[in-house]
Formats: structure tokens, C-alpha cells, sequence
């Protein structure tokens, strides 16, 4: 049960119809390629963007984010106040596992990485690589963040080639802790900018 894509030839938005137990359509919102930029941010209301009771569920597509320096953290946080700050409590839990050019391997819980009743960035990928051919991919989902009244999901899992040249891999899950809609997401480096790559956002339709 394969998904299918297909253009919407009346504008530059895509479809994914979803698999069809799930019952719904990938709808393409937004796309974002970064170009030495230091964040990159979806704002509802704002370039287009609809991040609100229009989808129950929404979902981030990172392809090929390349930072401008080494060992590197790509990260996320949120905002409730329609980006004028990005400080929504968040609780997580991170897990990783590598295997290295060298053969050495290994799976864990990366405690580093986690929050507990944090205001700061969530670390989605870490240990990031600047060489030439080194990048990020992977997807946030980001579940009914317009609600009132339940705190707001969220899962990641990102690929990344890291600096000392390890497949890492990474499962991230949590919540945003408020019952005020979220409706911002805004993505960086710990330093340096995200050098090159896309961000895509989409919207699960209800059937």
C-alpha cells in the first residue's frame, strides 16, 4: 500500500495522498530552501503559511540540510504568540543509534538531548557534519496544535552523517506543554546557519 504524489496543476503545492487506511491527503503548504540562513520559520498567517485548526496533524520534511559548521545540532522550537518568541515548555525523550565507517556501532538514550519542563530548542539530530557531502533528513510531525485544550505532540526522526563520519539516527517524541494553540515552528544550528537544504511543510486532510 504505496503512497501516491501527484502535482496540483493549478499552483506550485503538491499532493501525497496518504495510505488509505489512514484515510486523508498530504496536503504541500510551504516550502523553505535555506541559503546560509540562521533560522528558518513557519508562521501561521504569515508567506502563506497555515499552521492552525485547518489540519489535525502536520508534518515537516527536511531534505538535505547541510550547516555551515562542524559538529553541529539541528534543532526546533516552538511559539504560541505567532513567532514573537520561541519559548513553549516542552518535555521530550531522545533516542540514537550509529554504526561508523570504522564498523563501531551503537544504541542509546541520549540524555543530553532531552528536555524536562524546557523552554529551550528541542535537539532533533546531533554530532552534524559540514563536510562537502554530509547532510540531515528526516521529519517532525507536529500533532493537533491548535487545541485549547490538550498539549501538543510531537515526533521526530532524523538521519544524519556526522562530523566524525557515523550514521547516527534519531527518535525524538514529546509534548509541548500548554493548552494555548501552538502556531509557530522555527528551525536553526546550535552555530553557524543552515547552509543549504529544504524544509517542506504539509497538512493531513481529513478524508
Amino acid at each position: 500500500m504505496s503512497g501516491i504524489i501527484t502535482q496540483n496543476a493549478l499552483g506550485n503545492s503538491g499532493l501525497v495522498k496518504a495510505v488509505e487506511a489512514a484515510g486523508g491527503t498530504w496536503v504541500e503548504i510551504k516550502s523553505l530552501t535555506a541559503s546560509s540562513d540562521a533560522t528558518l520559520s513557519f508562521v501561521d498567517g504569515t508567506d502563506d503559511v497555515v499552521l492552525d485548526s485547518t489540519y489535525p496533524i502536520y508534518v515537516f520534511k527536511f531534505i538535505n540540510c547541510h550547516p555551515s559548521a562542524d559538529s553541529n545540532q539541528f534543532r526546533v522550537n516552538f511559539s504560541d504568540d505567532g513567532g514573537s518568541s520561541y519559548a513553549v515548555t516542552k518535555t521530550s525523550t531522545v533516542w540514537r543509534a550509529f554504526h561508523s565507517e570504522g564498523g563501531t556501532s551503537g544504541f542509546g538514550y541520549v540524555t543530553s538531548n532531552d528536555l524536562a519542563q524546557g523552554t529551550g530548542v528541542q535537539i532533533l539530530a546531533s554530532s552534524l557534519g559540514a563536510d562537502a557531502d554530509h547532510t540531515t533528513q528526516g521529519d517532525l510531525y507536529l500533532y493537533s496544535p491548535s487545541s485549547t485544550t490538550f498539549v501538543k505532540h510531537f515526533q521526530s526522526r532524523t538521519t544524519t552523517t556526522s562530523s566524525d563520519d557515523q550514521i547516527m539516527d534519531f527518535h525524538i517524541a514529546g509534548y509541548c506543554n500548554t493548552t494555548s494553540a501552538v502556531n509557530a515552528a522555527q528551525f536553526s544550528m546550535t552555530s553557524g546557519e543552515i547552509d543549504a537544504g529544504k524544509i517542506k511543510l504539509f497538512g493531513l486532510k481529513d478524508s
